[in-house]
């Protein structure tokens, strides 16, 4: 379980990727070129996957690895799995219909909140204890 965390970063670099590409493959199929990001519903609707994924990921991944840092290494790892379960969820709901993303940005946001807390509470001992 000590190399769960480096799995869930390779998940989330896997996941990037696969934002990355749905929004280039949309790209092509729609007729959008670059450099605009409006066109088509569904050009659209992947470009934003790729943006918010981005964006949470810029959150994500610190976290994971302060929460790891200060010895929560299965617990944010499983953490990180739950975060990514809701970020395919939430990324394929939003592909198919924008209203549906919510479910899957909750779970996606309570694994981010878990390892925000994990990495609250090893900051606030090793500060006690310094």
């Amino acid at each position: 379980m000590q190399n769960l965390p480096a799995l869930v970063t390779l998940l989330t670099i896997l996941l990037q990727f696969g934002t990355m590409y749905a929004a280039g493959w949309a790209r092509g199929k729609y007729r959008v070129e670059a450099p605009a990001t409006t066109g088509h519903p569904a050009f659209e609707r992947a470009y934003r996957v790729q943006m918010n994924t981005l964006e949470s990921t810029v959150m994500f991944l610190p976290t994971l690895w302060l929460a790891v840092h200060y010895g929560y290494v299965l617990w944010a790892g499983i953490a990180g799995l739950v975060w990514i379960a809701g970020r395919v969820w939430y990324a394929l709901a939003y592909l198919g219909n924008a209203s549906k993303r919510g479910p899957g940005y909750m779970v996606s946001m309570l694994g981010w909140a878990a390892l925000l807390v994990m990495g609250v509470i090893g900051l606030g001992r090793a500060l006690l204890t310094a």
